[in-house]
């Protein structure tokens, strides 16, 4: 899914790479320590610093180039919640941050006195706690290779699992995995930290893609949600779906499904829309204009102009400031960077066909982009506005200042020992053996764009419940059913309802279940025992002892 290698992280790969365990086999393409992470993800570096951290060989095994997944992908105006809730490595990477925006040539297009310390309900630098949490997507990715670097983290990058048959599993453990390439990376534990749960979906381990129906676990916002509208996100004004407007034998427009939504509560296998959060700058030295992309087609955007003529007039709602006057450009409004059912099929299919479905992403969203900066259907002040910006020169230098990470709100879902539903989440239960906490919305983005019975277009699925206090995440939510898998654990694709995952899939939430998980494996080896077997309160002490934070209690 990335393009180009940088030299910085060529030199990094070079000087990172482990040599070959020869101890147990004379094959030069076998590689094995204590711990395997899976993935390039923001939860794959705090496991391995944390395994690394407690005296256990680690190797991450990455299939992305760049490390930290939307960490340093383009979220940087981060979903914290209650920040009280974020300790141990993940507050770390946000502390380093802090320090990282304390230097005054870490200001090049801005000074910090002009920023406008704009963050999610907590201010972006705080200095009370040394944190920031709004920044850059070059300076995360630069704490997360420090953090690789300074405690010598074993890597190998663009490395991609052999999905078909390169795990090799006995008596109910993994005992290595090939990838592509032809390299076997064997442990004693392994890590799933990717976004869509390849190697736990290999393992044999039962996963849920899709809504549940509310039945399934009694839950009130799981399922088709049509008419609930808890954001902007939806369409406010009455817009003709159809090619030539009151004649539905003319076809609809680009991007609105044909089918019916479905009973409201009923599940489907259709997920949350999927984008790019793009990092904009309005500083004209570090300003790409938008360009026409190969195969541009002003007619996709139809439904858009619509929208307009009916008075909207939100553009610009979701340009989140982040430092040196850039954007975390997020999704906004009816007709946005979300790409509304046009994933369905990405959390199962083969690499091949994900890399149609990000291509199709990027062709869609640069389009738009250009669309909005030159299209005489778009009212004048936006054009007029959005000509002020353009893709942040010195971000994504080796991929033509694009993201090298979609956002995958959601893929596989692994059901497990515990499954986090909207009960958790929303307080009406205590979970069971808590090794880590949660505070967002639930909040998930539309799932489908459809014809209402009026004959109007309208979206569904865009969701935001607010959890009334911070909330504990079980163990058995990181860990499969002992019958399926004793040595692996699932810090992101996490045992969870489609709607409680919408408040779990957070970054910081990522780094705080992959150093959970971590210390779990650990702990798992030196007792010799499978991972559902680990003495909680030993594994309780010691993410107590590294600042994670597990309950109301602990904030």
């Amino acid at each position: 899914m990335k393009k180009w290698l940088t030299l910085f992280a060529a030199l990094a790969l070079v000087s990172s790479a482990c040599t070959p365990d020869k101890s147990s086999t004379s094959d030069p393409l076998v590689y094995s320590a204590d711990i395997v992470v899976y993935g390039g993800t923001s939860a794959a570096v705090t496991a391995a610093v944390q395994a690394k951290n407690m005296g256990k060989t680690v190797i991450i095994v990455s299939p992305d180039i760049h490390l930290g997944g939307l960490s340093s992908g383009g979220l940087g105006f981060t979903d914290t919640g209650r920040k009280e809730v974020i300790g141990g490595l993940s507050r770390e990477f946000y502390h380093r941050l802090y320090q990282h925006y304390q230097k005054p040539d870490s200001w090049k297009w801005q000074q910090q006195s002009e920023y406008g310390n704009k963050g999610q309900g907590t201010p972006a630098i705080d200095g009370n706690s040394r944190t920031m949490w709004i920044f850059e997507p070059h300076a995360a990715e630069n704490v997360f290779e420090d953090f690789v670097a300074e405690n010598e983290i074993e890597i190998y990058r663009d490395e991609w699992l052999n999905r078909e048959e390169g795990l090799v599993k006995e008596n109910g453990r993994i005992v290595s995995f090939k990838t592509l390439s032809g390299k076997t990376f064997a442990g004693k534990m392994f890590i799933d930290a990717t976004y869509e749960g390849d190697l736990m979906a290999s393992a044999g381990v039962s996963f849920h893609v899709g809504r549940e129906a509310n039945s399934v676990y009694g839950e009130e916002w799981n399922g088709v949600q049509a008419g609930v509208f808890h954001h902007g996100h939806y369409f406010k004004e009455n817009i003709d779906p159809y090619v030539v407007p009151g004649d539905p034998s003319s076809g609809l427009l680009p991007y609105i499904s044909s089918d019916k939504p479905g009973p409201n509560g009923s599940g489907d296998h259709k997920i949350q829309a999927y984008c790019f959060r793009m990092c904009l700058s309005n500083h004209p030295d570090n300003r790409v204009p938008f360009a026409k992309p190969e195969g541009y087609d002003p007619s996709k955007y139809e439904l858009l102009a619509r929208v307009y003529a009916a008075g909207w007039g939100e553009t610009f709602q979701k340009f989140d400031p982040i430092p040196n006057r850039k954007t975390d450009t997020n999704n906004h409004g009816p007709f946005s960077t979300d790409f509304i059912g046009m994933n369905y099929d990405y959390p199962e299919a083969s690499y091949a066909r994900r890399r149609e479905i990000i291509a199709e992403h990027e062709k869609y969203q640069k389009g738009l982009m250009y669309y909005l900066a030159n299209d005489p259907n778009v009212p004048e002040e936006v054009r007029t506005e959005m000509s002020q910006w353009g893709l942040a020169k010195d971000e994504f230098t080796d991929n033509g200042n694009w993201p090298h990470q979609i956002y995958v709100r959601e893929a596989r879902r692994m059901i497990g020992d515990h499954v986090m539903t909207e009960h958790d989440v929303l307080n009406h239960n205590v979970v069971p053996k808590p090794v880590g906490m949660g505070s967002y919305t639930l909040d998930a983005h539309n799932s489908q764009r459809y014809v209402t019975t009026d004959g109007f277009v309208q979206n569904e699925g865009d969701i935001g419940v607010h959890a009334p206090q911070p909330y504990s995440i079980s163990y058995g939510s990181i860990v499969p059913k002992a019958s399926e898998c004793e040595n692996l654990l699932v810090p992101v694709c996490v045992s969870s309802t489609h709607i409680a995952f919408g408040s779990i899939r957070m970054e910081p939430v990522f780094m705080i279940l992959g150093q959970s998980a971590a210390t779990a494996a650990v702990q798992a080896i030196a007792d010799n025992v499978p991972v559902q077997g680990v003495d909680y309160e030993k594994l309780k002490a010691q993410l107590i002892k590294d600042t994670q934070k597990l309950t109301m209690e602990d904030i």
